[in-house]
C-alpha cells in the first residue's frame, strides 16, 4: 500500500459518503491512469432504478469515454468495497491492470472473499490489493446500514 493508494482511497471514501447522503449504498470508485484521475463515481442504483449502476461500472464507463475505447491500459481501479462478480468481471474485461479495494465483502466479493475471479484463467488478470484503509471504508458502510436499520421513532 502506497501513500498514493491511501490518497486515492480517501477520495473514494468521500464519494461513498456522498452516496450515503443520497441514501445509496456508500461505495465510491476512481479510475486512475498514471497519476491522473480519469473517472470517479458512486453507487446510483436507487436513484437510477438500475441494478448495474454500481460505482465501479459507472467509473469504467466514464473512463472508457475519457480514453475513447473499451480497453483501459495502465489504469488502476480504486473502490471502497471489494467488487462483486459483475464489477470484477467488468474490470477484467476492460483490461484494468490493478484493482485496489478497501473493505472485503464476505457475502459478495469476487476478488478474494467469496470467490476470486482474478484467479480464473481469463485472458487478462489484474493485480489485486485489498485492505487499503479497510477500517475507514468499512465504517462508512457500517454507519450507513446502522442508520438504515435503526427503528423509526413514532411520534404521538
Amino acid at each position: 500500500m502506497t501513500e498514493q493508494d491511501k490518497l486515492y482511497m480517501n477520495t473514494c471514501i468521500a464519494l461513498a459518503s456522498e452516496a450515503a447522503a443520497r441514501d445509496e449504498v456508500p461505495v465510491g470508485a476512481l479510475i486512475v491512469q498514471g497519476d491522473r484521475v480519469i473517472a470517479s463515481a458512486s453507487n446510483t442504483r436507487e436513484e437510477s432504478k438500475c441494478a448495474t449502476h454500481h460505482a465501479e461500472i459507472l467509473a469504467i464507463e466514464e473512463a472508457c469515454r475519457t480514453l475513447g475505447g473499451w480497453r483501459l491500459p495502465n489504469c488502476t481501479l480504486y473502490v471502497t468495497l471489494e467488487p462483486c462478480p459483475m464489477c470484477a468481471g467488468a474490470a477484467i474485461n476492460a483490461r484494468i491492470d490493478r484493482v485496489v479495494y478497501g473493505a472485503p465483502d464476505p457475502k459478495g466479493g469476487a476478488l478474494g472473499s467469496l470467490v476470486n475471479l482474478a484467479e480464473v484463467p481469463f485472458n487478462h488478470k489484474p493485480e489485486v490489493e485489498g485492505g487499503v484503509l479497510e477500517a475507514e471504508c468499512a465504517e462508512v458502510l457500517t454507519s450507513y446500514f446502522r442508520r438504515k436499520r435503526k427503528p423509526k421513532e413514532v411520534t404521538p
